[in-house]
């Protein structure tokens, strides 16, 4: 037993529905963690970590509610854990590193009955990590006999160049939560592409998440395993 921190980027433009969206989630991952206290805390959220940090105690596991690991795991969280004053903290593997996260996508997609699908996740210019967690998601969709493509936000190829895809596709925002990329960007870009097939909701509102994410918590699966795979 102990003390779990799930925290998010959160939208620094309007932080108050991330961050309301976030406790509803650490309250779901509390029923599946009985004797566990598990907080939440955006980074946009101005105090929202400081605070969270103040309620739990020193000695937590902090579970970053991202889709990839690298700089803001391994050098920005650690510094806002640090400014927020917690210690004795260790940084459990990042949300969209799972194995188990990677697997719910593919089976989310399978569950559609799609016979072809698009990836869309955020990308980054800085770094291939995102990027080869998308990809690595996107062969074992097409390893069911789907066509797949990946396509994204912030690096090539855009979401908005990718054509073809009838009415019978979906696509599955690889997402953690649904913030403007999902509401706004993702769709508009898909309108671009002609996207004739149904957009998912984003892959971190699935009702199985809350029970992966304690899953991750109670085996203690630390970043380094992460990080080592995917930077």
């Amino acid at each position: 037993m102990g003390a779990v921190l799930i925290v998010a980027h959160g939208q620094p433009s309007d932080p108050g529905p991330a961050e309301a969206a976030l406790a509803d989630l650490a309250g779901r991952v509390a029923g599946h963690l009985p004797g566990w206290a598990v907080g939440s805390a955006t980074l946009a959220a101005p105090g929202a970590l400081a605070a969270a940090v103040a309620r739990l105690g020193a000695g937590l596991r902090v579970f970053p509610m991202f889709m990839a690991g690298g700089w803001f795991t391994r050098v920005h969280l650690p510094g806002q854990l640090a400014k927020a004053g917690a210690t004795g903290w260790q940084m459990l593997e990042p949300f969209g590193c799972l194995e188990a996260v990677q697997e719910l996508a593919v089976q989310i997609v399978h569950e559609t009955g799609a016979a072809e699908a698009i990836i869309a996740a955020h990308g980054s210019f800085k770094s291939p990590v995102p990027a080869a967690i998308a990809a690595r998601v996107a062969a074992r969709v097409a390893a069911r006999g789907l066509r797949v493509e990946t396509g994204f936000i912030d690096q090539g190829p855009q979401l908005a160049t990718l054509t073809g895809f009838g009415a019978g596709a979906v696509c599955l925002p690889f997402f953690a939560a649904e913030g403007g990329h999902v509401q706004d960007d993702i769709p508009a870009a898909l309108s671009t592409a002609g996207f004739q097939g149904r957009l998912l909701p984003a892959l971190g509102l699935d009702p199985r998440v809350p029970g992966i994410i304690a899953e991750a918590v109670v085996q203690d699966r630390k970043v380094c395993d992460g990080a080592c795979r995917w930077g």
